[in-house]
């Protein structure tokens, strides 16, 4: 009975809102053509607002889950129309707090103790109030001053009430409306439904700020409060309180002094490091969870928090990502082009003079404009439109970090409008490159996988043992078979010359290693003769072993 009302309440606001606008008629079948037409929100007035704005209002009135909702799928500017998309990101939740009794009462019950024992102070009334929890103040036992987030009461069943009726309305428009497969509405849902739960579970994101804190200890880049695990559960997270000043207030921190910036430069950069370095980055860096230390103005220093979102990158993504950008700045379309059909992001069949001349239409005329004017983030989001001509699918992986990616351009050209994000990221790209491709990254690969190569060797005979075994059961039931044996004794004998080899090239390259001590590794020309020598050995060993065993 409870879902038939809140499909009313929906049908309500969708009629209110005149938000029938948004169903392509034309694409469906007649039959639903004739049955929309006769539909009761034909009676409404017609709204004033833009589109977009009726979109919002209406996910506003229907209240904090498709408040949210409406937040992720404002970041999915490759499937909405820009208008609409900017509408969306003005989305603000409106959810009034819960009592501060009932926080209470979740936090006695998740961690087992009263308030009273567990706190040296707590304030009941919250901080601030969002759509999934919401934030009080208080002290630890030690006077450690802290903020503990209590998960909205009730809020998983509300959420599961309102997916189950977002994937209905998902599947009909995937099944009946002819550009649903390509825009995968139920891929959507379920990217949603995701981060959603992800967010209602406090421990997740405790343990995504600890990954990040450790990531950048001892960092001047950024800071990131410490989380109490004794005081953490699933609907209860206590973190350290910090003191800073909120980004958007630029009349604050011009105030304090702060170097602009710089401040706005650290920001590119601590996107890249996230992205490049760690894979692993804070996806919801919007001004609302971004602080500033200001005690020294003139080196500042970010504070995050709200760790529910993260992304990562897979290390081909990574790679085929960086050398994409690297290729827009040196303007090689072509190289461009056959890196997305090399990564899978476009498919095989794809003509790749036809996708490089469309890139070149889109960039040139970027291109031909003062690089500080040029936005990076609606760069890649008119290049992903592009190639969506081209059945590019949707890369969640990629989405997300473009969604972060303009949260960090629009924040620090905010803070210093001259802010040249190309130029900034330029230099840490082609480092980034260097390294992995350069001696440093060859020495890292040999780290990671010659301990699995070791591993792996005394096991081949009997590997190969159990393969011949087979195949002489396939073909030859019965009787011994001299082929079988020899080919046993070959591959022993291959088996031990591979080992000679793993130990003779480990020794080469470590030999390499050691003559490259002092090497400044952002250039490679000053890399020893010697180094060069000893490493290509340690290479052609290696590449005989791989072969000796195809």
């Amino acid at each position: 009975m409870t879902r038939i009302k809140r499909l009313f309440r929906i049908a309500w606001v969708f009629s209110k809102y005149r938000l029938d606008e948004f169903i392509p008629l034309s694409d469906l079948p007649p039959f639903l053509r004739v049955l929309l037409a006769l539909a009761p929100w034909h009676f409404f007035p017609q709204p004033k607002h833009s589109r977009g704005d009726r979109l919002r209002l209406a996910l506003e009135e229907l209240g904090p889950i498709f408040i949210k909702f409406g937040q992720i799928l404002s970041t999915r500017r490759d499937l909405l129309p820009d208008d609409m998309a900017l509408a969306l990101a003005h989305l603000q939740d409106r959810v009034p707090p819960f009592p501060g009794s009932q926080a209470q009462a979740i936090i006695e019950r998740s961690l087992g103790q009263p308030v009273g024992t567990l706190f040296q102070t707590f304030d009941s009334n919250p901080m601030a109030s969002a759509s999934v929890a919401q934030v009080h103040a208080a002290t630890l036992l030690s006077g450690q001053s802290v903020v503990v987030k209590v998960i909205r009461p009730g809020i998983e069943k509300v959420i599961n009430q309102d997916i189950s009726l977002m994937r209905m309305m998902a599947s009909a428009l995937q099944r009946y409306w002819s550009e649903g497969r390509r825009l995968r509405p139920m891929d959507v849902v379920e990217d949603y439904e995701q981060t959603i739960h992800d967010e209602l579970d406090m421990q997740r994101e405790a343990a995504n700020a600890s990954q990040l804190r450790r990531n950048f200890d001892g960092s001047s880049l950024i800071y990131i409060p410490e989380i109490f695990w004794d005081y953490t559960k699933q609907s209860v997270l206590v973190m350290e309180r910090i003191q800073g000043i909120p980004v958007a207030d630029t009349d604050a921190l011009r105030a304090a002094g702060v170097d602009m910036k710089v401040l706005a430069e650290k920001g590119v950069e601590i996107f890249f490091t996230q992205v490049f370095r760690d894979s692993f980055f804070h996806a919801d860096m919007h001004p609302g969870n971004i602080f500033v230390d200001a005690s020294n103005p003139q080196d500042p220093r970010y504070i995050a928090i709200d760790f529910g979102i993260v992304g990562t990158l897979a290390p081909e993504d990574q790679s085929y990502l960086a050398r994409n950008l690297l290729a827009f700045f040196r303007r090689d379309y072509r190289q461009v082009a056959e890196l997305h059909v090399q990564s899978g992001w476009v498919p095989a069949h794809t003509r790749v003079n036809e996708f490089e001349a469309a890139i070149r239409t889109v960039c040139e005329p970027i291109f031909e404009r003062p690089l500080k004017e040029i936005s990076f983030g609606h760069f890649l989001l008119r290049l992903f439109q592009t190639a969506r001509r081209f059945e590019m699918e949707v890369q969640p992986q990629l989405v997300l970090l473009q969604k972060t990616l303009l949260n960090v351009e629009g924040l620090g050209r905010q803070l210093y409008p001259d802010l040249d994000l190309w130029s900034t990221a330029q230099p840490y790209l082609e480092a980034w490159m260097r390294k992995r491709i350069g001696p440093p990254g060859m020495f890292k690969a040999l780290k990671e996988h010659l301990p699995s190569w070791l591993e792996q060797s005394p096991e081949m005979p009997q590997l190969v043992h159990d393969a011949l075994l087979q195949i002489r059961d396939l073909n030859r039931p019965t009787g011994p078979d001299q082929a079988t044996l020899d080919a046993l004794q070959r591959a022993e004998r291959s088996r031990q010359r591979n080992l000679r080899r793993t130990v003779l090239a480990v020794a080469c390259i470590g030999g390499a290693w050691l003559t490259t001590q002092q090497v400044d590794w952002q250039s490679l020309q000053t890399i020893p003769v010697q180094g060069w020598i000893l490493l290509a050995a340690g290479g052609w060993l290696l590449l005989g072993r791989s072969r000796s065993e195809l």
